[in-house]
């Protein structure tokens, strides 16, 4: 008797809701290296605003070289601790197939950081052919609505609600500085506070997460 060939297998709606549950109940791990990118990026980049604001008020006067210095180094010292984490990522984490949910959230912020960088070449070159500062300023507004748009997708999957509010802070602050891009003083101290709030203390937070999740495996 000839064997049946087999037929494609339909999903059900019993299938539909246990897909969704497995990206709603999916643990998550953050990997060390998106915590670091946060938590360091928010500290060391908020330090560099602060010291602007500083220069803006008056407070500072620095030789043009030790300014050049200092901001040089808060990208130098970024580099060196996003290296090392992912030098410990690759090492206590080899890759392996996660959650459902740790994948989608992995991938939408790994998406969001490629156009971040896409992002960063158009406003930067527009603002050099155009010889006006305040294109390149509107980078920051960008980079704050795409990780909102991040996010507010981790929030729809985990119903965190340092997700959400994360990701209104982020949308506001994007508002907030493409509208100040014309006034320094307020632009600066939006963006540092937003870079202290939505960058290093989520970047805490699972960096928190990430030491305490097993490894390996």
């Amino acid at each position: 008797m000839p064997a049946k060939s087999a037929k494609p297998r339909l999903h059900s709606p019993e299938d539909d809701l246990a897909f969704m549950r497995s990206i709603v109940e999916g643990g998550w791990r953050p990997p060390m290296t998106l915590a670091v990118c946060y938590l360091a990026g928010g500290l060391l980049y908020g330090l560099q605003c602060l010291f602007h604001v500083g220069q803006v008020t008056g407070l500072i006067h620095w030789p043009d070289l030790a300014n050049l210095v200092f901001v040089a180094g808060i990208t130098v010292a970024f580099l060196a601790v996003l290296t090392w984490a992912i030098l410990k990522d690759r090492r206590d984490n080899p890759p392996r197939h996660g959650a459902l949910a740790a994948r989608t959230l992995s991938a939408a912020f790994n998406a969001t950081g490629m156009a971040n960088a896409a992002v960063l070449i158009v406003f930067g070159v527009g603002a050099v052919r155009d010889q006006d500062f305040a294109i390149w300023l509107y980078y920051a507004a960008i980079v704050f609505a795409l990780q909102a748009a991040a996010w507010y997708m981790a929030w729809t999957l985990k119903r965190k609600g340092w997700m959400l509010a994360t990701a209104l802070g982020g949308w506001a602050t994007a508002v907030a500085l493409g509208v100040l891009v014309r006034e320094p003083l307020w632009y600066l101290g939006v963006c540092t506070v937003a870079l202290f709030l939505l960058f290093a203390l989520p970047g805490w937070i699972m960096f928190r997460d990430a030491r305490a999740a097993p490894t390996g495996g």
